[in-house]
């Protein structure tokens, strides 16, 4: 068996070549086959043995995702997030507001916040990104996870992709979408950190598929995320399809290759949830991707801090069963109240109180957004002066 698997591991760096030598770093959409996958898994795992040598190698990914984001080169403006708020609705247990923070001059994050109507002081944050849809943070589902999260006593930052919903100052495939995409999320977290009803110790992320990507990438290089939930996203042999995801060079360089496995499993220590289906490039999560992660927790022992919920029969979404999953881990690992949503052989979601997107945006003909905004996507590359 082991001369089998020293023949296929051989037999796969002839078939890709020397992968560090390669000059195209952008490993997109489905780079390697599932065998491939993971058989890659093997060979990471052959270059670390324990928790000097893994820490050793979690350093280099997460430079690896920083330098090929080119995230230093991105603003330093902590603070002046001009924050505008409006439209302040109360609801069964908790509120929704439009919001817009200035990530950079210029260059807004368009969103909802969802608080929770409560005497407490103080409250977890749960960052909120969406995958790839139009108009998606209008959706039941996002109203529903964020709503649900709320009432359970999170303050709910959810919030557009670039290109999507509101963002509209560049198109979504633009170059440095990746980019824009983890810094923004950066700000979204400067921003609920900067509220004084905010508990910096109970910080979430969630979101699925290209929302997946952002949590997972962003908790990767921000230990203020101290609990994660990648739904319906993290692969051996899938790198994401969009340049949102993979179109800058976060997994590769001339003396690294990396995939999403490892990237998320920086975030051990802290608590993280995997949700997995059996109709997308998650399948083999059971099996192939989860192994490996748990492999990394023990060399922290905490396996208990990491959990995958695989549904076989269910396919690529958010939905009830991956939200329901979701609300059990956020409320034991952020201390959050299960017993303020209906519960009856399920948890019952139906006291939201689904608005319409016109409702839900923050600018309109009534409220513009300034006439500062850049607008297009050379307009903002031009003022941030990066390239991809």
């Amino acid at each position: 068996m082991k001369i089998k698997f020293t023949i296929a591991l051989t037999f796969l760096f002839l078939f890709t070549g020397s992968f560090y030598a390669q000059e195209n770093m952008l490993c997109m959409g489905r780079y390697w086959t599932e065998d491939e996958g993971n058989l890659m898994l093997k060979k990471f795992a052959s270059e670390w043995n324990d928790l000097t040598t893994w820490e050793t190698r979690a350093a280099q990914i997460k430079s690896g995702i920083i330098e090929g984001l080119q995230l230093d080169k991105m603003p330093k403006v902590e603070g002046n997030l001009n924050t505008i708020i409006n439209n302040k609705r109360e609801m069964d247990g908790y509120t929704v507001e439009n919001i817009a923070i200035e990530s950079f001059p210029g260059f807004y994050v368009t969103g909802n916040l969802y608080r929770p109507i409560s005497d407490k002081s103080t409250f977890a944050g749960i960052l909120s990104p969406h995958g790839h849809f139009p108009d998606k943070r209008f959706t039941h589902y996002i109203q529903k996870r964020a709503a649900v999260l709320a009432r359970m006593g999170a303050i709910v930052f959810a919030y557009d992709m670039v290109g999507y919903g509101e963002s509209k100052q560049v198109e979504h495939k633009m170059p440095i979408a990746l980019l824009l995409q983890t810094y923004n999320s950066q700000r979204v977290l400067d921003y609920l950190l900067s509220r004084p009803d905010i508990d910096a110790d109970r910080i979430g992320m969630t979101g699925g598929s290209g929302g997946g990507t952002q949590t997972f990438v962003l908790t990767a290089i921000d230990d203020r995320i101290k609990a994660s939930a990648p739904v319906v996203q993290v692969s051996a042999h899938f790198f994401g399809g969009c340049v949102c995801e993979s179109g800058m060079p976060i997994h590769k360089s001339k003396n690294h290759q990396t995939s999403n496995v490892e990237i998320a499993a920086l975030c051990a220590p802290r608590p993280m949830l995997l949700v997995s289906d059996g109709a997308d490039w998650t399948r083999n999560t059971p099996r192939v991707e989860y192994p490996y992660i748990q492999k990394v927790y023990a060399l922290y022992d905490a396996e208990h801090k990491v959990e995958n919920v695989h549904l076989p029969t269910e396919k690529h979404d958010y939905g009830y069963s991956k939200r329901t999953a979701a609300y059990n881990f956020f409320g034991h690992h952020l201390n959050l109240s299960m017993g303020n949503i209906p519960y009856a052989e399920g948890y019952q979601e139906d006291f939201v109180t689904i608005l319409p997107a016109e409702e839900l945006k923050v600018f309109t003909s009534k409220n513009p957004m300034p006439d500062t905004a850049l607008n297009g996507n050379d307009a903002v590359m031009d003022y941030l002066k990066i390239q991809p």
